[in-house]
């Protein structure tokens, strides 16, 4: 941004535009755009054009963490969202990536299994989907057929795992080939290996169960399993340590997640990426006592931080040694430009939660950019 005149805002906000290195990934600033679910992949569930416009408006990006993209067709739970397990899907991906790096931006693929956040309507079959434990979450999911109520899923035997850790071996792969800067493993919000982590969700009895040892050994082999594909500067990982999205709880998120970045050390990984939100949020849970701060004294390398913040507050955490990058979410849906517009203290469009996740260009490209 330094062909643009700072505003004293700018200057005050000044550590989100330093550069930094996220293992083998040189970020120009510390503006990451969060990954966003917004189901425009059509049915195909193969990376379109419009999707490419839209990742290519937010290149300004210090780095983009791509949309939550399945693995399988196991993995997938939401409709019209993107696939990374088929050469078709690689080759949309592809197209993505080319764009964006001729803009001059970084982006990483978010490698996702749903487990039980998904449906019959959206298995193989009509299949049972698949989890930690034989634990229905609460509530309804929206299904190509319609809103309905979510099933118990099928937990996952002994034998059938190593098979679903390859898978995110195969998708990394995979990442590797469409031109991506490297994965995320995405183990948060109520998914399938955030399934594992939690005691609410997994009451095994097994190996995969029990010890906070014993459940994050899914995750541990799944990033083990990357790594080998992909070298570990080239992978981060994504907890949410509070998120009650899908259904989620934990008895102590504190011990559980503290253990968790511990674990991940030896990987020597690129990031952490940890979604907790900041108070006030509509995620933030009152009256509990922040992971983060825990968690960023066990783990080692570079964190970012998602939820809730702004330039000023975004800033701060990084000055004050909070964070090494913050990721944006909203703010980056509704201003594709939004490293300027925070650069040069201008004004921001607002986010049109209608649009969210809807299928066409509306609310997805044709928010403006500041005029030159």
């Amino acid at each position: 941004m330094s062909t643009v005149t700072p505003t004293s805002s700018a200057v005050s906000i000044a550590p989100l535009f330093e550069p930094i290195n996220l293992g083998a990934i040189s970020l120009p600033n510390r503006m990451i755009m969060a990954p966003l679910t917004r189901a425009r992949s059509g049915e195909s569930r193969i990376p379109n054009d419009l999707m490419l416009e839209h990742y290519v408006q937010r290149a300004s990006a210090g780095l983009i963490i791509t949309e939550a993209t399945q693995i399988s067709e196991q993995g997938a739970g939401w409709a019209q969202t993107p696939g990374i397990h088929t050469p078709e899907q690689v080759e949309g991906w592809k197209k993505i990536t080319e764009a964006v790096h001729q803009k001059g931006g970084k982006m990483v693929l978010q490698l996702w299994h749903t487990g039980r956040a998904s449906h019959p309507d959206f298995q193989p079959s009509g299949a049972l989907p698949v989890s930690a434990s034989a634990i229905a979450a609460q509530g309804e999911i929206h299904t190509p057929e319609g809103k309905k109520q979510r099933v118990a899923p099928r937990a996952l035997r002994l034998d059938e795992i190593p098979g679903v850790v390859e898978q995110y071996a195969i998708a990394t792969r995979n990442a590797k080939a469409a031109g991506f800067d490297g994965v995320e493993i995405h183990a948060a919000n109520g998914y399938l290996i955030d399934q594992f982590l939690r005691d609410g969700s997994n009451q095994r009895t097994d190996a995969y169960g029990g010890s906070i040892e014993n459940r994050a050994r899914f995750l541990l082999e799944v990033t083990a399993a990357v790594v080998t594909e992909w070298s570990r500067d080239h992978v981060g990982v994504r907890l949410s340590p509070y998120n009650p999205f899908n259904d989620m709880r934990d008895s102590d998120p504190i011990v559980t997640f503290t253990y968790v970045a511990k674990a991940l050390n030896p990987f020597d990984l690129a990031y952490l990426h940890i979604v907790e939100a900041l108070p006030g949020h509509f995620l933030a849970l009152e009256g509990v006592e922040p992971a983060t701060p825990h968690i960023r004294r066990e783990f080692k390398n570079p964190i970012i931080l998602n939820g809730g913040y702004d330039a000023q507050t975004g800033a701060a955490a990084i000055r004050g040694n909070e964070a090494d990058a913050i990721a944006y979410g909203i703010p980056f849906i509704a201003n594709p430009d939004l490293v300027k517009r925070y650069w040069q203290g201008a004004a921001l469009n607002a986010a049109d939660p209608t649009t969210f996740y809807t299928h066409d260009a509306k609310g997805y490209v044709d928010y403006p950019a500041l005029a030159a």
